[in-house]
């Protein structure tokens, strides 16, 4: 069985399966990492002669070189030496040795030899022989690691004194790909079509950023589209590429349209390159259909695809492909039509990126979805917060019955342990090493706060002072580290986010970015945004602001996606008083994490679960008239500035939504004559 906590890329034979199986025992048992490497993993220029060995890597220990040949070999010895002296380049391309040091500082401190015995082989007291006890060793052993292993961090970040704030600890956490990310990364793949599942901040982007640039690096002549469902997160992942590839020493330039194209999934009219719907009807000369209330993007691809089979030479060798390689992130916000029309037109393999729990009231998680690579850590948010968003996003502090159940193997997919007695479950995450400070204080991740004043003003100055406290207790926060979502959408909330923008820059110095009208994160504010744009971000401090806690599918999974934003804090702001007995049970089971680390509930009966599934399988509108006007205000390409005044105009004329698109491209040349 694969486990998360170990990764090996030897060649398995009679040799060193014994201490490999152990090793992979070991890393189960203890939930420990653990890395059996023969080469250094990212960098294919690195080959050695000598085969018979293995390098271990286990955070906090030495690393150790495991000869599995003659008792000290020459052989051995040279790739000892060989190994060493390129691990010295890695460090120095990635500018860490002015942290680490030369080799000859450290090497008799943090390298070890091992030759095996199958005999005399005892795994605890071989772990218990290179531990490293000194702390900062340990941080320089760590960030070896991440060079071995290509989990590179930003040295600058990483780099330093432990510092006196919680802020400061998390971001400067090194940060080890587990086994199941080195995995997807380093294995070479089997089929077309390889999928990713895993939960929101278990590094799925950051997984396919390392796949694609691979990729990109290792072929001149690659085609590449990398794509995903909106507008703000696409304009984010075209952002985070250069920097990604510059702070991955990629030396070649980013050829964009022609090598690469990063674009939201549908596109517009006007521009070619706006979108991939919209490349491939160019590409392959077939009519492009606009957005459209009445259509779903489902049905317009699979309508694509049939144009492009009605091409004469659809079926021979010299069909064109209009990529070679696609990567597909959240993956949940499409239909499979979209993921069979990118595979239709990629040549060589489609790499697809989905969250195993955003849309929570799916009929089925594991039954319905076979991932060749499961992520179940999520690295992102602290394990409470997690936890405690996904027990209010199914309803399980309320039930039984709860809004949404899973079965044993669906919560162990999403990273649960599942312990039972009678019909009481007790569900629990592990500790993660990035939260391992929150863990030993009494701080809270999660934060529920009941805004008594029924009038705007006052949920005005509740976030205000929330601001405030969270700049005074964080002397290092920036206006980055904050996002501010509002769950509701109606006109109020809007004209709260309006307010907001006058009140934060005067009252606490940051400037706003209202993400719903920018479709873009900008640096030096603090991004406020209804739950349709936020996708792929994460900030520290979360603010979430809703009217009241709803029982609709839609509302709980959005509630759940906008609570685990954060990494450090999600603060809920409920502007009307909630009902005193839905109250009591969330504060119960908020404790209760924080008390006992795990969620405690109660399986409903058979019966309930069959219900459960059977009402989840109802489809709802999630598109509020807001949002409609505002994909529509895209595709006809209104400007911003123009927005506001549109909306206002439209929702004076009365029109029905089902004339909306029309009314709009009337109107829009309207008001710019």
């Amino acid at each position: 069985m694969e486990t998360s906590y170990f990764y090996s890329n030897i060649n398995k034979n009679e040799t060193n399966a014994q201490f490999s199986d152990a090793l992979r025992k070991y890393a189960y048992s203890k939930s420990k990492q653990v890395y059996i490497i023969d080469r250094p993993l990212g960098e294919k220029r690195y080959s050695y002669s000598y085969k018979n060995v293995a390098v271990v890597l286990i955070p906090k220990s030495k690393i150790t070189f495991v000869n599995f040949g003659t008792n000290q070999s020459e052989d051995f010895q040279e790739f000892i030496q060989d190994f060493i002296e390129d691990l010295g380049a890695i460090s120095d391309k990635f500018r860490y040795k002015d942290v680490i040091g030369r080799a000859r500082s450290w090497k008799d401190r943090m390298i070890d030899e091992y030759c095996y015995d199958p005999n005399k082989f005892d795994v605890d007291r071989f772990v218990r022989g290179i531990e490293i006890s000194d702390g900062e060793d340990q941080k320089k052993c760590e960030l070896i690691i991440s060079l071995l292993t290509g989990s590179i961090n930003d040295i600058e970040r990483v780099k330093g004194n432990v510092p006196d704030n919680i802020l400061d600890k998390i971001k400067q956490k090194i940060i080890l790909f587990d086994g199941d990310q080195t995995r997807f990364i380093y294995d070479k793949p089997n089929k077309p079509v390889i999928t990713i599942q895993g939960l929101s901040g278990t590094g799925k982007t950051e997984l396919l950023l390392h796949k694609m640039k691979d990729i990109y690096v290792g072929s001149e002549t690659s085609k590449i589209l990398f794509t995903c469902h909106n507008k703000i997160l696409a304009d984010s992942l075209r952002k985070r590429i250069p920097n990604f590839f510059n702070f991955m020493k990629v030396e070649q330039q980013i050829q964009w349209k022609e090598r690469l194209l990063c674009v939201h999934a549908w596109g517009s009219q006007g521009d070619p390159w706006s979108g991939a719907y919209r490349y491939i009807c160019h590409f392959y000369n077939i009519p492009f259909q606009r957005y459209s209330y009445h259509t779903s993007f489902d049905t317009i691809c699979k309508t694509a695809m049939e144009q492009i089979r009605l091409k004469d030479n659809f079926q021979a060798n010299s069909f064109k492909h209009a990529f070679d390689f696609t990567f597909i992130d959240e993956s949940q916000d499409f239909g499979q039509g979209f993921i069979d029309l990118c595979s239709m037109v990629t040549k060589s393999g489609v790499y697809v990126a989905g969250d195993i729990f955003q849309s929570i009231f799916d009929t089925a998680i594991v039954t319905s979805v076979r991932p060749d690579h499961l992520l179940s850590k999520c690295y992102r948010t602290d394990p409470r917060t997690l936890m405690f968003a996904h027990a209010l996003g199914m309803g399980l502090f309320e039930g039984p019955p709860p809004l949404r159940w899973l079965e044993d193997q669906e919560w162990k997919a999403c990273g649960y342990t599942v312990n039972k007695e009678g019909s009481t479950y007790y569900l629990k995450r592990e500790p993660l090493r990035r939260f391992e400070d929150l863990q030993t204080t009494n701080y809270k991740s999660v934060k529920i706060v009941e805004s008594e004043a029924q009038q705007p003003i006052g949920v005005d100055n509740c976030i205000i002072d929330l601001l405030s406290k969270i700049k005074n207790d964080n002397p290092t926060v920036l206006a980055d580290d904050i996002g501010i979502i509002f769950l509701d959408g109606s006109q109020e909330a809007y004209l709260l986010a309006d307010r907001l923008e006058q009140t934060i820059p005067r009252e606490i110095g940051w400037n706003v970015n209202k993400a719903y009208e920018s479709k873009q994160k900008v640096r030096d504010t603090v991004l406020i945004s209804n739950r349709n744009n936020v996708k792929g971000l994460e900030f520290p401090f979360v603010i979430c602001i809703t009217s009241e806690i709803l029982n609709s599918y839609s509302y709980r999974n959005a509630l759940y996606t906008m609570l685990t934003r954060s990494f450090l804090q999600s603060i809920l702001i409920v502007t009307r008083n909630l009902d005193k007995r839905l109250k009591e049970q969330i504060d119960k089971g908020l404790n209760n994490i924080y008390t006992n680390g795990y969620i405690e509930i109660q399986e409903p009966s058979e019966s309930e679960k069959q219900r459960i599934r059977t009402t989840i399988q109802q489809k709802e509108n999630q598109v509020s008239l807001y949002d409609l006007f505002y994909n529509l205000c895209d595709e006809v390409g209104v400007e911003a500035r123009y927005r506001k005044g549109l909306y206002e105009g439209f929702q004076k004329a009365g029109i029905d939504r089902a004339y909306l698109q029309k009314w709009l491209e009337i109107s829009y040349p309207m008001v710019l004559k």
